[in-house]
Formats: C-alpha cells, structure tokens, sequence
C-alpha cells in the first residue's frame, strides 16, 4: 500500500521526498491502528479459547460442588442419626 500511495503522490505532482515521507507517515499510522487492536481486541480464536476454559471450569465446578453436596448430606445424616439415638437413650 505504501507504494500505491507514494506513486499516487507522485502522479498527483508531490515531490518525491514529500511523497516518500507521506506515504511512510501513513503506513505507521496503519501500524499503530494494527498493533491498538491486536492488544484491544478479542479474535475468534481468543473467545474459543475463553469458552473452553469456561466449560473446563464449569465442569470442574460441577464435580466440586456434588463432592461437598455429598459430604453435606453424610453430616447432616450422621447429625440426625446421633440426635435420634440421643432421644432414644433419653427416653429409655
């Protein structure tokens, strides 16, 4: 592009150097653009990569939470069956 554009000048009647300098100028711009949005912006590629941790995550979330579920209810069991021999031997 930055031929195109030096050569444009160039038709246009800029002087070379001019031309030269314009056309380097524009094409730093283009860089810099490049280089704002390769750090700004997500590409596909990033939102992939981002659903795939999210659904490793979820999974593993998943198994943590049936594991504490798990230990929950054998507490709360074991909890109940101490208060009913509790009562039981009261009772006797």
């Amino acid at each position: 592009m930055e031929l195109q554009v030096y050569q444009a000048l160039i038709a246009a009647g800029a002087p070379e150097e001019a031309a030269k300098n314009a056309a380097e100028s524009i094409n730093r711009a283009i860089d810099s653009r490049y280089a704002i949005h390769a750090k700004e912006l997500a590409t596909r590629g990033d939102i992939e990569q981002i659903r795939a941790d999210l659904e490793k995550t979820k999974g593993e979330l998943r198994t943590e939470i049936a594991r504490i579920e798990a230990n929950l209810i054998k507490w709360l069991v074991g909890t109940g069956l101490v208060i009913i021999g509790v009562i039981l031997k009261t009772m006797h």
